[in-house]
């Protein structure tokens, strides 16, 4: 592996926005060693408080402010610690600063998010298991490419308030999801997401648009093309559900 001899602030910004940047100087290295033991400690930890997880989140994600004052209860804690997502355990993340992530947010099992650059989770998005965040990527070329000692780059991710991202889905480099969109199961998004749209397949298409009643509340709908799409196993006696 080559020894790198560049300037590392220059090279982590160029990380962050997205251009050609080394991943194995000893900064970025560092900072990601720094990351997978806080996300080590997270995963090692058995059933976790509210409060406790909201503090390994904060060491992955390197975040100095103080957690609010502690709650009489565990429902009070809940309400009190909301900026702080509910994470079900093991995860993967690269940096963990790279990412900011609104309140009520909730991340199932076997969430990978490599956070090369940005990304965002907006308030009350639901993350199914086996989600993955890829926000880096490589060159095509493979000379410049070039093993671990050629640049790689990326692009941001964002995904807006009120989302649901069903289990087993990718979403790749510079991908925005809108508000109130929904990705059904084993969707890879290569593609932006409109707002209020469902959306699902390799590579993910939209389904349908939700429509909006006057008072701003989607209309579900029970359609069978759409249920089969989003992977809905609905038997007639139950109500429908979409799997996570």
């Amino acid at each position: 592996m080559t020894v790198f001899n560049i300037d590392e602030e220059d090279n982590l910004n160029r990380m962050r926005r997205g251009d050609l940047y080394y991943a194995f100087t000893p900064g970025l290295v560092a900072a990601r060693k720094r990351c997978r033991q806080a996300v080590t400690r997270l995963n090692a930890a058995e059933d976790p408080t509210r409060r406790e997880m909201a503090e390994f989140w904060r060491q992955i994600t390197n975040d100095d402010r103080p957690l609010p004052p502690r709650a009489a209860t565990e429902d009070e804690e809940d309400n009190v610690l909301h900026e702080y997502p509910w994470i079900e355990a093991p995860i993967r993340i690269d940096y963990g600063t790279n990412i900011k992530v609104g309140s009520n947010v909730f991340i199932n099992f076997n969430c990978t998010i490599l956070d090369t650059c940005q990304v965002t989770i907006g308030s009350r998005t639901l993350i199914g298991p086996n989600v993955s965040f890829f926000s880096g990527t490589h060159p095509l070329d493979p000379e410049l490419r070039n093993g671990t000692n050629g640049p790689e780059l990326g692009g941001t991710i964002t995904v807006g308030e009120d989302c649901w991202i069903a289990g087993n889905v990718t979403i790749l480099p510079g991908i925005t999801i809108g508000t109130g969109s929904t990705v059904g199961a084993g969707s890879v998004v290569t593609k932006d997401v409109p707002p209020y749209h469902v959306v699902a397949g390799n590579p993910a298409k939209i389904i349908r648009k939700l429509e909006r009643n006057p008072n701003g509340k989607q209309q579900f709908s029970r359609s069978p093309k759409i249920l089969h799409a989003l992977q809905i196993v609905e038997p007639e006696s139950r109500s429908n559900g979409i799997q996570a």
